[in-house]
């Protein structure tokens, strides 16, 4: 390759192009940016120390209801709570881990949609902000060989 004045500009383009078609298929993450995806009537906003999900045609104003879920303290792979009911509108799951392996909260709707979900972390809370619909929705750890375990749950919106 023969070098020219030009050469440091097409490695950058080349460079930006490779990293945004490598992050376009990533997906959310618990990293600590934030991305957005839309994917049929979810719209998913996932940061680092919080999610949020609001589905087409859902109000977003007014006070959300809170909801609390935690982790199995001791380790065992599953959460304290089998059930959650709220009803529908906005929701705020605060998610605690105190167990000494990394977990989360994802919520998915009876289609098998995933709507939100809170970050992998070990240690400390974080919350998960929804806009739901009257329904029956599983709540899940999505590391793998969790929810296969038995870290899943119901929530029931009215």
């Amino acid at each position: 390759m023969r070098l020219t004045k030009k050469t440091p500009v097409v490695w950058c383009a080349i460079l930006v192009l490779g990293l945004t078609v490598a992050i376009s298929g990533c997906g959310s993450s618990s990293s600590s940016s934030s991305t957005s995806s839309t994917a049929s009537n979810a719209t998913t906003q996932t940061t680092n120390s919080s999610s949020s999900s609001t589905e087409a045609g859902a109000s977003t104003g007014g006070t959300a209801q809170k909801l609390q879920i935690s982790a199995n303290p001791e380790g065992q792979l599953k959460y304290e709570q089998k059930t959650l009911t709220a009803n529908a509108g906005a929701v705020s799951i605060d998610f605690t881990n105190s167990a000494p392996l990394g977990h989360n909260v994802t919520i998915e709707s009876s289609a098998h949609k995933i709507l939100g979900a809170t970050p992998t972390f070990q240690g400390g809370s974080r919350t998960l902000s929804l806009n739901l619909k009257p329904g029956t929705y599983k709540f899940f750890c999505s590391v793998p060989g969790h929810r296969m375990a038995g870290m899943e749950g119901t929530l029931v919106v009215k």
